[in-house]
């Protein structure tokens, strides 16, 4: 894909749902898992830990990036 025929708006659209939706999947993993199968183990929390936090900076960081930095240096 040719860089002068990107679409930002749906990039930043699709960064900021993909983000979103890591951290949901990291925040209710987080809180159901343990009481529907009972202590999870240190991986299972660290990995959902790390998608809580990678789908705040997802979300954070697309609009910045494809919303205004990209379309700028354009």
């Amino acid at each position: 894909m040719a860089h002068g025929n990107l679409d930002y708006s749906r990039l930043t659209k699709l960064g900021i749902g993909s983000g979103l939706t890591l951290f949901t999947i990291g925040a209710v993993g987080l809180l159901v898992a343990p009481a529907v199968v009972g202590p999870l183990p240190a991986w299972e929390r660290t990995l959902l830990l790390d998608a809580e936090a990678l789908g705040v900076v997802l979300t954070l960081l697309s609009p910045f990036v494809f919303g205004i930095l990209l379309p700028l240096i354009e």
